[in-house]
């Protein structure tokens, strides 16, 4: 008999969080696994990448407090009466409480990241909750080494409730290009064009300002006259303030927003070097997937960043909102092509080595079986 599980997460929007779970979804076993997914506020865009037939269920939640909000993840529960329940984070929390109201006692919650307005994980009211919560739940997963020591030092979870299954990424699929001065032509950039990118949800927690300063900085460094583009791919709250702090910086003409794509593979394939300026992150599926397509990396030094990226080897860290350091980091990958392309060869190989779909799949197969076998993963009042 197949394992049923529900996932309930915000929303099928754009995101890592949501990357992983269509990901995670389309490869498990289909004859061992069978998936429905409850949205607390809507579907999305990524629903569409979903290779298995399966039932969403949205409950149109907006920004206001619903005091009912567990009442009625609990009828989706009844209704699709599965074997695991699945939170993930905060925006889902109250699925942990509907799972107990609906009967269902083998609840696993993960932790996959912060959002700007907690971004170091410290309001002490969500973390009283959380704590007060895991009774109800039979394993904690964060995606990141980060995460793990937070919730068993600052929230206070067991340790041996908590599990990492850090993201992996298709190798197959995000690759590096045949030819990057055909893949850059192909999007409108001149073939000699040092291009900057970025992936992501035009999101505060990402900081893109940043980058943008650190950019603009460029333009009156001492290679002013190297042709440059910086290309921010992705859609979001911040997008049209984003647009005015590039015209106010005088750079708009050498960005490039691209808005959503399809076909992020080739967008990454015209990449020299990847910028992920957040202010707090877990696990960046992003920045996998542009180590996969053999890219260096700048991040800064949060969350789940530091167990991707080897210092001197696939990239660099800087402090969150440096942009000054962010910008001779910069300079210095565009000074020394060599090194840039060095630096993405062993990306691509720690990508392959350490971070592979395939070892994230079987790591939460395992999770699910041991969670609906095992009497002692039921979550306990």
């Amino acid at each position: 008999m197949k394992i049923k599980i529900l996932h309930i997460l915000h929303s099928l929007q754009v995101g890592g969080l949501e990357n992983g779970v269509v990901n995670l979804i389309n490869s498990l076993d289909s004859d061992r696994f069978e998936h429905a997914i409850c949205c607390i506020s809507s579907s999305g865009p990524m629903a569409n990448r979903i290779q298995r037939p399966l039932k969403i269920y949205s409950l149109g939640k907006g920004e206001r407090k619903d005091y009912l909000l567990s009442l009625k993840i609990a009828r989706v529960i009844k209704k699709v009466m599965p074997d695991i329940v699945h939170t993930r984070n905060w925006g889902a929390i109250d699925g942990v409480v509907a799972s107990r109201l609906a009967g269902v006692k083998r609840v696993i919650h993960g932790e996959h990241g912060r959002e700007a307005a907690d971004p170091m994980g410290t309001n002490s009211r969500r973390n009283r909750l959380r704590k007060s919560l895991h009774p109800l739940v039979s394993r904690f997963v964060t995606v990141s080494g980060d995460l793990k020591n937070w919730l068993v030092d600052v929230v206070g979870i067991p340790g041996e409730k908590t599990v990492q299954i850090i993201n992996g990424v298709d190798t197959v699929k995000f690759r590096p290009p045949e030819d990057k001065a055909k893949v850059k032509v192909s999007l409108g950039i001149e073939p000699d064009t040092f291009v900057i990118g970025t992936v992501g949800r035009l999101d505060p927690v990402k900081d893109y300002r940043t980058l943008l300063k650190a950019f603009a900085l460029m333009r009156n460094g001492a290679n002013n006259r190297i042709k440059r583009r910086l290309v921010i791919t992705g859609s979001g709250p911040e997008e049209q303030d984003l647009k005015k702090r590039a015209a106010d910086l005088g750079v708009i003409d050498n960005v490039y927003f691209l808005g959503e794509r399809k076909d992020i593979p080739n967008v990454l394939q015209a990449m020299d070097v990847y910028v992920l300026p957040s202010v707090a992150e877990g696990i960046s599926n992003t920045i996998l997937e542009a180590m996969a397509a053999g890219l260096p990396i700048i991040a800064t030094r949060v969350g789940g960043n530091p167990e991707l990226i080897e210092e001197d080897s696939n990239g660099f860290l800087f402090k969150p909102g440096d942009h000054n350091e962010l910008e001779k980091k910069l300079s210095l990958y565009q000074s020394r092509l060599p090194l840039t392309m060095a630096d993405g060869c062993r990306g691509r190989a720690r990508a392959e080595k350490l971070f592979s779909l395939s070892n994230m799949v079987g790591e939460y197969e395992r999770l699910y079986l041991k969670v609906a076998g095992d009497k002692n993963c039921q979550g306990q009042l």
